[in-house]
């Protein structure tokens, strides 16, 4: 999705009523774009993590949640749907939980300030349910609390730091 268009939020999240390229990091000091993770934890308890692929520019090879950039006009609910649907193929619009805390992230140097809402859905799934983004993806695990702080702990498990209370 090279031609995204992303809303522009002020420091209190509130649409700006402008817009940015998808990764045109050039944002003025106060704007900020909306950004969206996707926790999937199995009704054993378990969470559902993937590993980005090798050819990724930044963390490749690191496990992840499923998540990405709210386009502009999608509420977050929304976004984080599509973003688990397209990363998973997980539908996880009748599960449980939804939406629990956002975050805030301010670059300014890297002119990338960015609010990350972060949503936890519980429900009952199989492999044959899973269908990932190969161009994304390079493997997947259901993985319990302790193996995820152990990838956090070998510095290879993104935003862990901002998420981790999500996994309590």
């Amino acid at each position: 999705m090279k031609n995204e268009i992303w809303d522009i939020y002020d420091e209190n999240k509130q649409l700006t009523g402008r817009t940015m390229k998808r990764n045109d990091w050039n944002m003025q000091s106060g704007d900020y774009h909306l950004t969206v993770l996707g926790v999937i934890r199995h009704t054993d308890g378990r969470y559902l993590i993937t590993k980005r692929v090798q050819t990724k520019s930044w963390a490749a090879g690191w496990w992840e949640v499923s998540g990405g950039g709210v386009m502009a006009g999608e509420t977050s609910q929304q976004a984080v749907l599509r973003e688990v649907r397209e990363e998973t193929g997980l539908d996880v619009c009748g599960w449980n939980g939804g939406y629990a805390f956002t975050y805030r992230r301010d670059n300014p140097e890297e002119k990338d300030n960015y609010f990350v809402d972060v949503y936890r859905f519980t429900g009952a799934f199989t492999e044959q349910d899973l269908h990932l983004q190969e161009e994304e993806t390079d493997g997947w695990m259901l993985a319990t609390v302790d193996e995820i702080r152990a990838f956090a702990k070998q510095g290879i498990f993104l935003h862990y730091d901002s998420i981790k209370q999500i996994f309590e």
